[in-house]
């Protein structure tokens, strides 16, 4: 039943029992017609003040809708924060991993950089064995001469450490022993024929060697030393 037909309800009602009232009221006098017109007014107002089913159903359904509208508002905002977060973290952690890579790149760069020019230094830096003339013998002063002019000026002393506990700088050393040769102890001495035929003679055949074998098996002579630091050979 709507609203208006329970109100129409209520006033023919009230109707009713006004006109019962008055025709009561003329047997019984004006104090009845009084209690029924109360009774009346009081049956409309109750009446009126009622909210069908319908309508609070109603009431019902757009306070749900309302709490159901309010929680997907703060839902959203939530999901929009964690993914302004994730999108964030993510950035941050792109950006540290490009970072790593330039500077490995960069490292890896200077590193070659540091290489050629070691190696350009060797290249231009040194003297030839075949520029010495030969002699019938040399002294450590002179073999260490020769050694400065065939090694690189940032490579001398390590290349000399080495010859010092290998030799003391004795061409001719032999190891009685194993019989390792020369300046380097070179077993078999042989192999230094290699640079030259007169590998039992001439220092600076021996040096020529010895730096070629420093370089291609160490990459330089201050790394074959520091691999004969650690294991007192190379």
């Amino acid at each position: 039943m709507s609203r208006i037909s329970v109100r129409g309800f209520a006033v023919a009602s009230a109707t009713a029992v006004t006109a019962v009232g008055s025709v009561v009221g003329v047997a019984s006098g004006s104090t009845a017609q009084t209690n029924d017109a109360e009774a009346t007014a009081a049956a409309d107002t109750t009446l009126l003040a009622d909210i069908p089913a319908g309508q609070q159903a109603q009431v019902q359904a757009d306070s749900l809708t309302q709490q159901a509208d309010a929680q997907a508002i703060a839902a959203d905002v939530s999901a929009k924060k964690d993914a302004e977060e994730a999108a964030r973290k993510a950035a941050a952690e792109t950006a540290i991993a490009k970072k790593e890579a330039a500077e490995k790149v960069a490292a890896d760069a200077a590193k070659k950089r540091a290489e050629t020019k070691a190696a350009a230094s060797r290249g231009t830096d040194v003297r030839d064995s075949s520029s010495f003339p030969t002699q019938s013998s040399y002294s450590v002063a002179q073999i260490q001469a020769m050694a400065r002019q065939m090694v690189a000026g940032d490579q001398f002393q390590c290349f000399s450490n080495i010859v010092d506990h290998e030799s003391s700088w004795n061409y001719r050393a032999v190891n009685a022993s194993s019989g390792a040769y020369g300046l380097f102890q070179a077993l078999p001495g042989s192999k230094m024929s290699s640079a030259g035929a007169d590998w039992q003679t001439n220092p600076a055949t021996q040096i020529k060697w010895g730096l070629g074998y420093m370089n291609e098996r160490y990459h330089s002579p201050c790394q074959a030393w520091s691999f004969w630091q650690a294991n007192h050979w190379y």
